[in-house]
């Protein structure tokens, strides 16, 4: 709970200090984009509102908030324990294999950059809060020493921790973005997204009792980007 109230705390304050500084310079920009990530065996559909405000005179930093759905999906993906107190030690970590994995993860982002030119950008966004959901599904856990059947369905409640801290599905992107005119652009990104199951019971059973399961993918990234 305290480690929620400081992440809440962390970005009302990360919103008062870029609204302060947006009423002193005046300066400050829209963007949508939509795009897709790729990856072995997996990907994934996001889009993303975001308002920046630039910095500085020259307003070449930036830094910004929206939000941003992400929509993944995979084919044969193992997802290994979550909790940080498991997935530190390798020999205390289970498996749970989902055949056909999709997650729909709609969260609060922040993002920081710098404007090369008016037309170049490079930054990076990370998702910091919001919820998760999708089917329920039968999945296979392995631990224990044996493997079993059991239902799962993506984990509810997504907030940014830091790390194997963190709950839920969270995606971020260390990008470059080109406009191509005044408005449309291009995005290329390295793309790092979290998603987690929640097991219908806690089924691993050692070191303790645990139900979320993560998988972290890294994928390419292209989209379209339009600014107003």
């Amino acid at each position: 709970m305290k480690k929620v109230f400081l992440c809440c705390t962390l970005l009302l304050f990360i919103f008062i200090t870029v609204n302060a500084q947006q009423q002193k310079t005046g300066i400050s920009k829209n963007y949508a984009d939509v795009g897709f990530g790729f990856g072995s065996s997996q990907g994934s559909i996001s889009g993303s509102y975001t308002h920046n405000w630039q910095l500085g005179k020259k307003g070449k930093f930036f830094i910004g908030t929206g939000a941003r759905f992400t929509t993944y999906f995979g084919n044969g993906i193992n997802y290994l324990s979550a909790p940080a107190s498991i997935a530190s030690d390798e020999k205390s970590i289970d498996t749970l294999l989902i055949s056909k994995p999709s997650v729909n993860a709609l969260n609060v982002l922040i993002n920081l950059g710098y404007n090369f030119s008016p037309r170049l950008q490079v930054g990076f966004n990370i998702d910091a809060i919001g919820f998760s959901f999708g089917k329920n599904i039968n999945s296979k856990f392995t631990g224990n020493g044996t493997t079993t059947n059991i239902n799962a369905k993506p984990t509810g409640f997504n907030i940014l921790l830091v790390g194997n801290n963190d709950k839920g599905s969270l995606n971020s992107h260390f990008y470059l973005q080109y406009l191509l005119g005044k408005q449309w652009g291009v995005k290329v990104a390295y793309q790092y997204l979290f998603t987690e199951y929640t097991t219908a019971t806690k089924v691993q059973t050692q070191p303790e009792v645990n139900d979320r399961f993560r998988n972290k993918a890294t994928m390419g990234y292209v989209g379209f980007t339009y600014s107003f």
